[in-house]
């Protein structure tokens, strides 16, 4: 009589991947594509069972046809097929007050006007991709753009 299927499957525990992809196609009948050591473990232990104590009764495998044939289920798409990706464009901080709006700030006796755009804001005629690079211009130090020009107090940042 073959081993118990405790001792077999005690066996699989100490080996490789390499071989237990090779019991796999023994116990299947095909290789698997799977390299991942605890889900082929798992597989073949139960494979083991399913031949030493039978496997779903014909019942079972009726009503799992069944179900499979009304389920819509595809693990990997189509190849060639093209998975929609979602906007790359970030949305806009809700922080930041409307397109075209002046942030005006006075610092060393200078007012400064920022205008704010689309995706950008103009300082002197120049372009900035943040508030805190602006800030960092006129005063020489990092500063948290939303807090120099008051969108943002301490207690809310």
């Amino acid at each position: 009589m073959a081993e118990s299927i405790v001792a077999q499957i005690a066996k699989l525990k100490e080996m490789t991947v390499g071989q237990l992809r090779e019991v796999y196609a023994e116990k299947f009948g095909e290789p698997s594509n799977s390299r991942n050591k605890r889900w082929l473990f798992k597989r073949i232990a139960w494979r083991i069972q399913e031949l030493a104590e039978g496997g779903l009764s014909e019942r079972a495998k009726k009503r799992a046809l069944e179900l499979a044939n009304d389920a819509d289920l595809r693990l990997r798409p189509p190849k060639g097929h093209v998975v929609p990706m979602a906007s790359a464009k970030p949305k806009r901080d809700p922080r930041l007050p409307a397109v075209g709006t002046e942030l005006k700030r006075s610092f060393n006796g200078k007012e400064h006007v920022v205008r704010v755009e689309a995706d950008a804001f103009a300082y002197k005629g120049k372009s900035y991709r943040s508030l805190s690079a602006i800030a960092k211009r006129i005063t020489g130090t990092q500063w948290n753009g939303f807090l120099f020009f008051g969108l943002v107090t301490k207690e809310t940042k």
